[in-house]
């Protein structure tokens, strides 16, 4: 009886915890929404935003879980939000996918997403998860194999633009500290 207890207080989730969420994925649909360029080198539309900085940021300052949630929920909604609505399970998925793997990358072996080259591995897998999740939303979407491909520099300059993330962890890893959080 005692251990079901335990378990289930180690269970919940905490008030800090879920505002911090619900924080992440806030500021992942603005910087989705209000910080992007629209392409006109895709075929079917795309998207170059900061989303991805601060998805990325998530991943390496409070981990996969955080990171999954705010993810999947902030540029779910952006979807939602401004007339993406058929890419919105995928990018649910897709996104989820990305900051649960980087997270997982960067906080792999007590690295606790420090480590500049396990935060840019876990950008470079999660990457390509991003390139063939959307290559294969636009195939199930549009029904064409080639046109596809046309996304993948805007993706690739997305993932390089999120790199910034790697410059800008250690400092707020730093602030939080210095304020005792976290």
């Amino acid at each position: 009886m005692q251990n079901q207890a335990a378990a289930k207080k180690n269970s919940r989730i905490s008030t800090k915890d879920l505002v911090t969420t619900g924080l992440l994925t806030a500021m992942v649909l603005v910087a989705t929404m209000f910080i992007n360029i629209r392409l006109p080198i895709s075929i079917n539309g795309g998207l170059i935003h900061m989303g991805n900085v601060v998805l990325f940021l998530s991943a390496f300052v409070f981990g996969k879980k955080k990171a999954m949630i705010a993810g999947a929920f902030g540029m779910g909604m952006f979807d939602l939000l401004a007339g993406w609505t058929t890419w919105a399970p995928f990018t649910f998925v897709i996104r989820g996918v990305m900051g649960y793997v980087i997270g997982s990358i960067a906080y792999t072996g007590g690295k606790n997403g420090n480590n500049i080259l396990y935060n840019f591995l876990g950008i470079i897998v999660a990457g390509f998860f991003m390139i063939g999740g959307y290559y294969l939303t636009e195939v199930i979407l549009y029904g064409n194999w080639l046109a596809p491909a046309t996304s993948i520099p805007g993706n690739l300059l997305q993932l390089f633009f999120g790199c910034l993330s790697l410059f800008i962890a250690p400092v707020i890893k730093k602030a939080i500290q210095y304020t005792g959080g976290n």
